[in-house]
């Protein structure tokens, strides 16, 4: 310890020690960092801004940043802290030798553990299994690829057909998206710091909670080497039935009575315990977890919500595992900093998805057959990667017989032949049974029971419910029906005193699809909920109801409502499809006309494949904005879909983070020549990629805005973009602003301004190595901002996409706009933009329902109130 010399001497000590404390505590950090908390050194917003620094050394220099700005006094206790940590870890210890062995008692509890983890994971759970039905998970389960990653994030809306073939790229990038396996998920990622908290991300259906099931089983069979004791696993859907306070303890043994002689045993040896917590999208509270809160103890009771918050952020437990499941559109609401890895469950390869194929079917001739019908099917072949989905796929060939009707081309068109080969097959034996019976009666009672299904699906998925309780008056109806089973799992709930049968739909993608067609078939008038584009800039159902509104504009399709009333005796109500169809053509003119999102409208006029009704679709001006998703196969299927049936010049085509590579854009090249405005900026655009914008700037005769900020190019690509506007001489703006660009790059450009270029924006790149007074002469080049029309154009430019924009989307763009250069605010341009910035996002927060997006709002409120 630094001896104190002076007023200042512990503050002095930080920087002179500062290197060899990033050295001595990086191993140390996150223990550090509790201890500062709880000498109330540090807040709970600063150990929040530590952990939010990637790798532990980086950990370390924050936190003596944030010291410095404390002073004094919190340098020496921060100096007490860390010597008195460093005298610990020189010091053996002698109070308990972990490697001893373990009580009889612990043992037998343990064995009995695994014993019951065996017998609860070991059948296959498939969503049309028949009761008594066992199908031996070691015979059927085929391998999952996960990989290290944080791809979730930039996910938002529905994230079944925003996956595509994205799994694909990630397999390929093996450097930066490792493959591993279940057994390696908590090992120490490169080689540094204990990972505590795992949270595994994917699509609906891809398989996390077969993963789950996979550890489980493994765990049972003392496969896989998870060196843990014990495994507690838990699901949302449960924890969503508990209405009441609860603590842990009680939690553990709702489903794990036999662990409670040696539960005390287990909680004190949370170094040695996992807990999995499956489908965290489903948790009723998953948007209110940033708990402020916490229980300490696992005999202390809170609201289920705290018990978890607590968990997460190891106030409870704090040496335990945990392992998180959840998909992507719902893990912005994980509290921050708490997560130690994230893998990506990325589905199944090729070759997987031909090994599902053989289980299934159980014979190569067979196989091979089906396979070869499915890889015709470019729709049917990308769902296949999905697990769930290649089961769904599997079910269709074996009931129909090799697709003997139309081939589906749409989602809605495999989850109605779905529907309609499970009907098939579980009502085979009863019609055989009722073969006198008219036929008209046996079609309208399989009517009545799909109605049924649907109105239970429908009403639930409008309140965000996944689960269902025996006394609900939906689920009553239900009561006696054979065909229950097929689409709906029974499970039980147990309360003191009273237990109740628990229903959810197999799989939520079934449950969206049952509500739609009860939309379609039924008298009840089309959802408020759908009316999204009244109100552009709220964006209220962040993507909840996307797959449910492809579904239904699929159900209302004349070939599926004409499969739905033949087979299954349903029909779609006429004034029902003329309005939808007016509603389609209406609400896709007025998105083209503002340039609002678009992207699930998109796909809703897809699953109509019926070329009228974009043909109908005939705005004033052509504006595709598809930004901030991450685009898939079938996602640029859509787009082509609609702009290969309209006509004339694209005004704009937005793809502003959307994942594009050389490949998608040569895809879509031939839409590419029709804009006018073309946006590619924050994706990561190789030299491929600027060859293939160069081919379009050489030929096109339309295009005169082009926007590649925030790509990571620089001279080399620049070069080959500037050599394509050479030729052709067509481009009139070129936005490049924070790329890696140097003035030798942008030089390339001078003699094409002002002509054809009158505007070059190319602030925030590497433009320090030269002076920039010698581009002051070049008018059309901006490298830094100024009072002038220029940016007052953008700034409005910017409001008025955030206008159109939703929520989620409005905070992307407010971290950029708030992060601007500090020097430029005091211009006029700047005190308008913000001004009308900070109008906006009040407005939002009066008409915001959701408690998480409300305060993350009101931090931007107050910084642009500033």
């Amino acid at each position: 310890m630094v001896e104190r010399d002076g007023c200042n001497s512990c503050l002095t000590a930080l920087r002179v020690l500062r290197v060899s404390l990033v050295d001595e505590l990086e191993g140390r950090i996150d223990s550090l960092l509790e201890s500062l908390v709880s000498r109330e050194v540090f807040t709970r917003d600063d150990r929040e801004e530590v952990l939010c620094q990637l790798g532990p050394r980086a950990r370390v220099r924050k936190v003596l940043d944030i010291l410095v700005c404390k002073g004094e006094e919190a340098a020496r206790i921060f100096l007490s802290i860390s010597s008195h940590h460093q005298q610990e870890a020189q010091t053996p210890s002698k109070e308990v030798n972990t490697d001893q062995p373990q009580s009889i008692e612990y043992n037998k509890v343990k064995r009995k553990h695994k014993d019951v983890l065996t017998r609860r994971s070991e059948s296959m759970l498939f969503y049309n299994t028949r009761h008594g039905e066992k199908i031996l998970f070691s015979e059927h389960y085929v391998n999952l690829l996960l990989a290290d990653g944080h791809q979730g994030l930039d996910i938002k809306r529905h994230e079944v057909l925003t996956f595509g073939q994205k799994r694909l790229s990630l397999q390929q990038k093996s450097a930066v998206h490792r493959k591993i396996a279940p057994a390696e998920l908590f090992s120490r990622a490169n080689g540094n710091r204990p990972v505590k908290k795992v949270l595994v991300s994917g699509v609906a259906g891809i398989g996390k909670t077969i993963l789950v099931q996979k550890m489980l089983f493994d765990f049972g069979g003392n496969k896989g080497h998870l060196g843990f004791d014990f495994i507690i696993h838990m699901t949302f859907r449960d924890l969503n039935l508990i209405d009441k306070p609860t603590n842990f303890r009680d939690l553990v043994l709702r489903k794990n009575r036999h662990l409670a002689k040696e539960l005390d045993n287990i909680l004190a040896n949370d170094d040695k315990l996992l807990i999995i917590l499956d489908g965290f999208d489903e948790f009723r509270h998953y948007r209110s977890c940033d708990v402020d809160a916490f229980v300490t103890e696992p005999d202390e009771d809170a609201e289920v919500v705290e018990v978890f918050g607590s968990l997460m952020q190891s106030e409870l437990l704090p040496n335990a595992s945990v392992m998180l499941t959840s998909r992507p559109a719902a893990i912005n609401h994980i509290p921050v900093g708490c997560i130690d890895r994230f893998v990506l469950i990325t589905g199944f390869s090729l070759a997987e998805v031909q090994d599902f194929f053989l289980r299934y079917f159980q014979d190569s001739a067979i196989t091979d057959r089906m396979f070869a019908v499915v890889s015709a099917n470019e729709l049917m072949l990308t769902l296949c990667y999905i697990p769930a989905f290649c089961y769904i796929v599997c079910c269709i060939l074996k009931e129909s017989k090799d697709l003997c009707g139309e081939s589906p081309k749409t989602m809605t068109d495999i989850y109605v032949q779905y529907l309609v080969a499970l009907l098939r097959s579980h009502t085979r034996a009863r019609a055989e049974t009722f073969r006198q019976e008219q036929r008209a009666g046996a079609d309208q009672q399989l009517s009545d029971v799909v109605l049924k299904l649907g109105r239970l699906a429908f009403q639930k998925l409008m309140e965000h419910q996944t689960l269902f309780y025996s006394s609900d008056r939906d689920v009553a109806a239900l009561e006696g029906c054979s065909l229950v089973s097929t689409f709906l799992d029974k499970t039980v709930a147990q309360e003191p005193g009273c237990t109740e049968e628990v229903y959810s739909f197999a799989h939520l993608t079934v449950q969206e699809f049952f509500a739609a067609v009860y939309c379609a078939v039924t008298d009840h008038p089309l959802p408020d909920a759908l009316q999204n584009t009244a109100s552009l800039g709220e964006g209220s159902n962040s993507g909840h109801l996307d797959l449910f509104n492809r579904f239904l504009s699929g159900i209302l399709s004349e070939r599926n409502a004409n499969l739905l009333s033949r087979q299954v005796g349903l029909s779609c109500h006429k004034d029902k499809v003329d309005t939808y169809r007016q509603r389609i053509i209406r609400e896709l003119t007025m998105l083209c006309e503002n340039g609002a999102h678009i992207l699930n409208h998109l796909h809703c006029l897809f699953e109509q494949q019926d070329p009228s009704l974009a043909l109908a679709v005939q705005p004033k001006t052509l504006q595709v904005n598809v930004c901030d998703e991450t685009l898939s196969q079938m996602d640029y299927n859509a787009i082509k879909y609609f702009l290969n049936l309209t006509k004339g010049q694209i005004l704009e085509l937005d793809l502003t983070g959307t994942g594009v590579n050389a490949k998608a854009l040569r895809d879509i090249q031939p839409l590419l020549l029709r804009c006018n405005r073309l946006w590619l900026g924050e994706n990561t655009l190789d030299m491929n990629t600027a060859q293939v914008i160069a081919e379009v700037l050489q030929v096109s005769e339309c295009i005169t805005h082009l926007g590649i900020g925030w790509s990571d190019i620089g001279d080399e690509e620049l070069l080959a973009l500037s050599s394509a506007i050479r030729v052709n001489k067509k481009l009139e703006e070129l936005w490049m602003e924070g790329n890696r660009v140097s003035y030798k790059g942008l030089l390339s450009l001078s003699d094409l301004t002002p002509n054809p270029l009158k505007k070059v924006v190319a602030i925030w790149n590497d433009l320090t190595d030269t002076d920039p007074e010698s581009f002051c002469t070049q008018e059309s080049i901006t490298v830094s901002f100024s009072d002038d029309d220029m940016w007052g154009a953008w700034g409005e430019w910017v409001f008025k996409r955030c206008e159109v924009s939703s929520n989620e989307k409005l905070l992307m763009v407010l971290h950029k706009v708030c992060n601007i250069s500090v020097h430029c605010l005091e211009t006029q341009w700047a005190k308008t933009f913000y001004r009308q910035l900070s109008q906006l996002v009040k407005n939002r927060i009066e008409c915001c329902t959701e408690d998480d997006m409300c305060k993350k709002l009101k931090k931007f409120e107050s910084i642009l109130d500033l």
